[in-house]
């Protein structure tokens, strides 16, 4: 995922580390390798190759996602949507990196459809089919979805008390020896160093984040977000430099980060609440910022 992970535990019967180690890297490999838009032969990769109309078999982890994505993207309305790849391509985020011809760069083309209307699941016999030549990018949420590989293989080993990350994604169970809850900073919006905004207690709950100023690149004199507004088909251009979610798991937190910042300071907040979501809001207010939360955050 062109990043590192990290897990740190307790438990009080002993741990055959060098198998659980093995374990935690074939966990993450097998995300990499299925996912990943970055290696051509991925299960992901192949999938975007594959005819329209002619079913692919595909392993159960990314049926999971793929699934998990098509649900998302009806809930938010279309503000998550896995089908963005060829957008993302545009925008020179893509494997190929930013264009040297400017004129190159841009937008989505207008025959592009949202995953939701080009993809056709039949996940009891782990099957997908494309109805149009939609092109899937699985960035915002297949890193939360390895996390929880992470945290399910803690689990086989029978560990229960843990922290686990990829890129800053991350997931807790249980409390500490003391009785202490995990803790986790939320990264101040900030293209230049990097600072904590908000320190957060966690317990049996995972923690994702989204945002602007991480990954961008310059366009015409502006700087550019990766992430893409699907209703758009260019990168997300709004108010809102962050959002972080919480949920039971880290790959809804991964992708709810993402619909939330494309849907901005006002309707992402009115469907975080409508939904119950827990979300912390990072707005840009003149030369400073504003938070808006929910749920678990306002308290």
């Amino acid at each position: 995922m062109g990043t590192r992970y990290s897990a740190a535990f307790y438990s009080s019967a002993p741990v055959d580390m060098p198998r659980l180690s093995t374990a935690l890297q074939q966990a993450v490999d097998r995300v990499d390798n299925q996912m990943s838009t970055w290696k051509p032969e991925s299960d992901l990769c192949r999938l975007n190759r594959a005819p329209v109309g002619l079913w692919q078999v595909v392993p159960p982890e990314l049926m999971t996602v793929l699934v998990a994505g098509l649900d998302i993207g009806k809930a938010s309305g279309g503000a998550f949507d896995m089908g963005v790849g060829d957008a993302v391509d545009a925008w020179g985020f893509g494997a190929a990196g930013p264009s040297a011809d400017q004129n190159k760069i841009g937008g989505a083309p207008s025959t592009r459809r949202p995953s939701t209307d080009g993809l056709e699941l039949d996940a009891p016999n782990l099957r997908v089919r494309k109805t149009s030549a939609v092109q899937l990018d699985l960035s915002g949420i297949a890193k939360g979805f390895g996390v929880d590989q992470l945290a399910e293989c803690l689990e086989r080993f029978g560990i229960t008390r843990y922290f686990v990350s990829i890129d800053g994604e991350v997931r807790a169970s249980g409390l500490k020896p003391g009785g202490e809850p995990w803790l986790v900073g939320i990264e101040k919006p900030d293209r230049k160093m990097r600072d904590v905004a908000r320190i957060q207690e966690l317990a049996d709950l995972a923690l994702a984040t989204s945002g602007d100023y991480r990954h961008f690149r310059e366009h015409d004199g502006k700087w550019v977000s990766h992430t893409i507004d699907p209703r758009t088909g260019s990168p997300v251009d709004n108010a809102v430099t962050s959002v972080s979610v919480a949920a039971q798991s880290c790959m809804m937190a991964d992708a709810w980060a993402t619909a939330l910042l494309v849907l901005a300071e006002v309707r992402g907040p009115e469907l975080a609440e409508a939904l119950q979501l827990s979300a912390l809001f990072m707005v840009r207010d003149g030369d400073g910022l504003r938070e808006i939360a929910t749920g678990m955050f306002r308290e």
